[in-house]
């Protein structure tokens, strides 16, 4: 029976269990007539509720979007051994289960938010605020669900009413410009509509920001491959800019790196930075609880139950570690520098870090050690996970004002500098022995004395009596413990260890040592491809990377990069299959085989 979309647009099982934590707390409400459903503000909110259900479902951001579905780029890689098909590893067919999974998700959630918008007006006697705030939403998820498959699918059919009839099941695929023009009309409603971020107070419900931001990243889509509607770039520019300018938002970065992710990880709110996230809670323990995969699909490897399990199923490559600089704070947050012990839960730090221990380095923004919530349930976790940052808005409009004016402004130098400065170390650089002393038979210890800072922990080596080398001791969060907050170079003495004479002499790092070079920002090429890099180190892992290279239109040169790579230093790496099984094809998903039996209008993507 060719029924299968069809079904999906009209099943809308009305329930109050949802990932917007704060929209609802009630029990599901089930099988509700249609024609009295909407008749109070309680339940347009309950069905609101239901549209936002699938974003945070297993299949999107709940579980297969987190470490299987959409990660297959050149920042990391599927670290496990099975299954041993499908898109993590460019090997699948049209059959791919993962991939009908995750178009069934998404239709799920069209299908309800079309209910929704076409019977907000049952009760006109409903406050009319309400009623705009709730369809503002719906518009906004129906664009946002419509987005994800033109990325990840190309153009595909456009149903934007619900349907009752289950025979009406040829439905054609709508062109990619005709996708996206309705992506554009949904958003654009929407702005008007729902609440801002500080009315809210809270970044896991539809908001002012949110839709701006999101704007500006659906008109680079547009402007990107496969459109090539290059006039998009000012469209992105100023949707960007009303982001950054509202000054009652007041969005900022939090001054560090680390802290927004272990927000999430502890379920605080940062709407200075955080501007939409998909929420989840609870530990699988109750009947209520919405909970995801956030840490224990795409965090550190581990079966501490009291750090919390996690499968280390994403791992980096060597041209992401190598992209950070010395100095640069998140390549040890991104990039794990230790292993946990799974008996006591401590850290085992690494070191020798050769070609194939690069390619181990597992993702390491989501880790489990920082949840708060008890029991740690093994797959089931509280973390919320982001869609759209502060400092990705800051990207995109450097990214889009470059392309303007074809070449880099001040203002997208400052908003890329930015990003670059909070990243950056304000520790001990290096420490250089002038004199290593005599007599010594242990290390002494190394006193750091003014500076204005603190946190630093250099460790003395000594070799045939003499300081030969000081080294800071490993930290998991920043690499090494550096310190932070120097204002100038400390002095340097040794005390004890038997011996004397040892001198030795700091340099520190600076905010202003992360800012672009002359060499960034000489062209608009040059800027160009330094925004593109700075991407990959900001956001690495946060379900964008690939996106970004198929708009960029350099997908496939980036994966055989890394194949070569790998190819020349670690041929038998079994990892290697997925950066040389890519081609053309690639660049999309198939329309999943059962939508092809069932659906005589449609036509299936290039050479699948």
């Amino acid at each position: 029976m060719k029924k299968s979309l069809v079904f999906i647009l009209i099943l809308f099982v009305f329930t109050a269990i949802s990932s917007c934590k704060k929209i609802l707390d009630k029990e599901p409400i089930d099988f509700l007539e249609t024609d009295s459903y909407y008749d109070s503000a309680e339940k347009l909110e309950s069905a609101l509720a239901g549209v936002y259900d699938e974003v945070g479902s297993q299949g999107l951001y709940g579980l297969w979007m987190l470490y299987r579905l959409g990660l297959e780029c050149d920042e990391g890689y599927y670290n496990r051994t099975s299954p041993i098909t499908g898109p993590q590893v460019n090997d699948m067919t049209s059959g791919d289960p993962d991939i009908n999974r995750t178009w069934t998700s998404i239709y799920t959630g069209i299908g309800r938010a079309n209910s929704l918008i076409a019977n907000i007006n049952v009760n006109p006697e409903i406050d009319q605020n309400v009623r705009d705030q709730v369809l503002g939403e719906a518009l906004f998820l129906r664009g946002y669900y419509y987005f994800l498959l033109v990325q990840y699918f190309g153009g595909v059919p456009l149903v934007l009413e619900p349907l009752s009839d289950v025979d009406n099941v040829d439905i054609p695929r709508a062109s990619v410009k005709e996708v996206y023009n309705q992506i554009i009309n949904d958003m654009e409603a929407a702005e008007g509509r729902v609440a801002d971020i500080r009315t809210l107070g809270f970044g896991g419900r539809v908001n002012v920001s949110a839709v701006r931001a999101m704007l500006a990243r659906v008109n680079l889509h547009m402007a990107g491959y496969p459109l090539n509607d290059v006039s998009k770039y000012t469209d992105a520019r100023n949707w960007a800019k009303k982001v950054m300018d509202d000054t009652e938002a007041g969005h900022s970065l939090i001054p560090e790196f680390s802290q927004v992710f272990i927000n999430y990880a502890q379920d605080k709110y940062d709407i200075n930075e955080s501007i939409f996230e998909v929420e989840f809670s609870g530990n699988g323990t109750d009947a209520y609880s919405e909970w995801g995969g956030v840490g224990y699909v795409n965090g550190p490897r581990t079966t501490n139950t009291t750090i919390g399990y996690g499968t280390g199923s994403i791992a980096g490559t060597a041209k992401l570690y190598n992209a950070y600089k010395d100095g640069d704070l998140r390549r040890d947050w991104t990039l794990t520098n230790f292993t946990y012990n799974n008996n006591d839960g401590s850290k085992n730090f690494m070191g020798n870090l050769t070609v194939e221990r690069l390619y181990g380095k597992i993702s390491a923004k989501y880790r489990r050690e920082y949840e708060l919530l008890t029991p740690k349930t093994k797959s089931a976790t509280p973390q919320n996970y982001a869609l759209l940052r502060f400092s990705d808005v800051l990207l995109m409009f450097a990214e889009a004002d470059n392309e303007v004016n074809k070449g880099p402004s001040a203002e997208a130098i400052e908003a890329v500098n930015k990003v670059r400065r909070r990243a950056w170390s304000t520790g001990i650089k290096s420490i250089t022995v002038i004199n290593g002393g005599t007599n010594y038979t242990s290390a002494p210890e190394v006193v750091l004395e003014g500076g204005g800072g603190t946190g630093a922990k250099p460790i003395a080596i000594i070799d045939g009596g003499s300081v030969s080398e000081v080294f800071f001791e490993p930290d998991a969060v920043i690499g090494t413990a550096h310190g932070s907050n120097y204002t100038s170079e400390p002095s340097i003495s040794f005390v004890g260890g038997g011996g004397s004479g040892a001198t030795a002499t700091a340099s520190i790092f600076r905010k202003e040592d992360g800012e672009l070079s002359n060499e960034e920002i000489s062209s608009y090429e040059d800027f160009r491809q330094t925004i593109q890099d700075e991407r990959l180190r900001e956001l690495a892992f946060e379900s964008l990377r690939k996106s970004d290279l198929v708009r960029w239109g350099v997908y496939l040169y980036e994966m055989q990069q890394i194949a070569n790579h790998i190819q020349q230093h670690i041929p038998d790496a079994n990892y290697l299959r997925i950066y040389k099984n890519v081609w053309e094809r690639h660049l999309l998903w198939p329309i999943p085989a059962r939508e092809m039996a069932l659906n005589d209008a449609l036509v299936q993507n290039p050479n699948w």
